[in-house]
């Protein structure tokens, strides 16, 4: 599909280096409450690109859509990598940088150069038979999360059939986090820790630390056992297509299928539901839902709340034009889906009844060759949960307007903090349907309901039912 996007012709600002530009603050409490509005600020002072300081460190930010797809879709000119940033070749990146712990792990979304090829073409083999809607894997996982999410309806409804409940606690952050345990082939509910130390870090709080050493401690006790003994998940699936990683870093994939697929899919779990919630006074978004348009609500809500708001950095591989100003090679890149998602030349083409750009045209998973290997995986799991969960609510209602919901955001995600809601189980709630013999999950794969009842996850989430959420 042709977009048409016409540039409003701005004077160009020179080809000044990205440190002499005194760039401002990117991540101050304005961006933290008011995102949109600090994105707008840029836009109208720098135009499409906008030079940034992350916490010390100056950036670009890429504010426009016809530039973001540009940066995207050509790898070649935009390689991602740190050993392309010339700030940080030169020493001029602080060792405390808070941002350099999450991109100093070398995975499938930080790595450049000519490792990153063999390594993509394993994920998508690994990740095809979960992602494949034909394979009895793809079948096993979304059986597997109907059952996750039953289990969490029921646990969080114990209370009665009407009640109050957080939605984001109980539901939607710990569903994605135990469908990620099942396709890293945690035996039994020995995951549940890991998924513990996981929110941790995602929270990036005090403990956020030693929660991280845990966690890579951890998977690596997992993969150095799937090297010995493989079997029929997404880590064995990973080695046996890419045979020569080592176990540090097989862990290092499953670090970033874990946190990556949890954090995004449990935001765009909480945001479509928001969506259903608030526009059932609208009419139609509930029927919607029922005749199995899911996958088209998630892309209205991604393209007006994208979970993932700044992509990882990639680099100028040469002196390029972006915008009004000249990007040096070497200069880190930054591009925001949230700030192109509501640039004026796309967005405008997006106005309810318009058939100029379909909704399938957001970057929520990227766009090009590095788009986000998961992203079929990551849909399944949270369309799975979003239609378990209206199947046994009959009503659900905010607790809060949708404009006092409260938000985090980090330099990469954001998503909503909490999701308060009043309840009504339907009366007669849809039977989750057995799977068919030759899709049936193997014994390891059952949940030891009484195991998973004495581990810190369900410990968790019992104590906040105990609580009142």
């Amino acid at each position: 599909m042709e977009i048409h996007l016409v540039d409003e012709g701005e004077p160009a600002a020179g080809g000044a280096r990205l440190e002499a530009l005194a760039p401002e603050p990117l991540l101050t409490r304005d961006y933290e409450t008011r995102p949109a509005l600090v994105y707008e600020r840029l836009r109208q002072r720098h135009g499409p690109v906008a030079p940034v300081d992350l916490l010390g460190v100056p950036a670009w930010l890429v504010l426009g859509y016809r530039e973001s797809l540009q940066v995207l879709q050509d790898d070649a000119a935009w390689p991602k990598g740190l050993e392309n940033w010339r700030a940080r070749s030169e020493g001029r990146v602080p060792a405390d940088w808070p941002l350099g712990p999450s991109l100093e792990v070398n995975h499938v979304l930080i790595q450049g150069g000519p490792g990153y090829r063999p390594l993509r073409t394993a994920w998508d083999v690994a990740l095809r038979p979960f992602q494949d809607p034909r394979h009895p894997q793809a079948k096993r996982l979304k059986a597997a999360v109907t059952v996750y999410a039953d289990e969490l309806i029921t646990l969080l409804a114990q209370g009665g059939g009407t009640g109050m409940a957080d939605l984001s606690a109980q539901f939607s952050r710990p569903l994605p986090l135990m469908a990620a345990s099942h396709l890293l082939g945690f035996p039994g509910s020995q995951g549940d820790d890991a998924l513990m130390d996981m929110w941790r870090v995602l929270d990036a709080g005090p403990d956020a630390e030693p929660a991280l050493d845990r966690l890579l401690g951890t998977l690596t006790e997992l993969a150095a056992a799937k090297v010995e003994r493989p079997g029929n998940d997404f880590p064995s699936h990973l080695l046996a297509a890419h045979p020569d990683l080592s176990v540090d870093e097989l862990a290092r994939e499953l670090f970033m299928l874990l946190g990556m697929t949890s954090d995004h899919v449990g935001i765009l779990i909480s945001n479509t539901v928001v969506e259903v919630i608030s526009g059932e006074r609208e009419g139609g978004v509930r029927t919607a839902l029922s005749a199995g348009m899911i996958r088209e609500t998630m892309n209205r809500v991604v393209m007006r709340k994208p979970p993932l708001v700044n992509f990882v950095p990639r680099f100028a591989a040469e002196d390029t034009r972006l915008g009004h100003y000249t990007i040096h090679a070497g200069d880190p890149v930054w591009v925001s889906s949230a700030a192109a998602h509501a640039d004026p030349l796309f967005a405008g083409q997006m106005a309810p009844g318009s058939s100029t750009i379909s909704s399938r045209a957001h970057l929520s998973w990227g766009a090009g060759p590095r788009q986000c290997p998961a992203r079929e995986l990551a849909s399944t799991i949270a369309s799975a949960g979003v239609s378990r969960l209206f199947e046994r609510f009959g009503h659900l209602e905010l607790a809060l307007p949708v404009d006092q919901l409260p938000w985090r955001s980090s330099p990469f995600m954001r998503g909503l903090r909490s999701l308060p809601v009043r309840y009504e189980l339907a009366e007669r709630p849809v039977p989750v349907v057995p799977l068919r013999e030759e899709t049936a999950s193997p014994a390891a794969d059952v949940p030891d309901l009484a195991a998973k009842r004495r581990s810190s996850l369900w410990r968790y989430l019992t104590g906040l039912i105990r609580s009142g959420g």
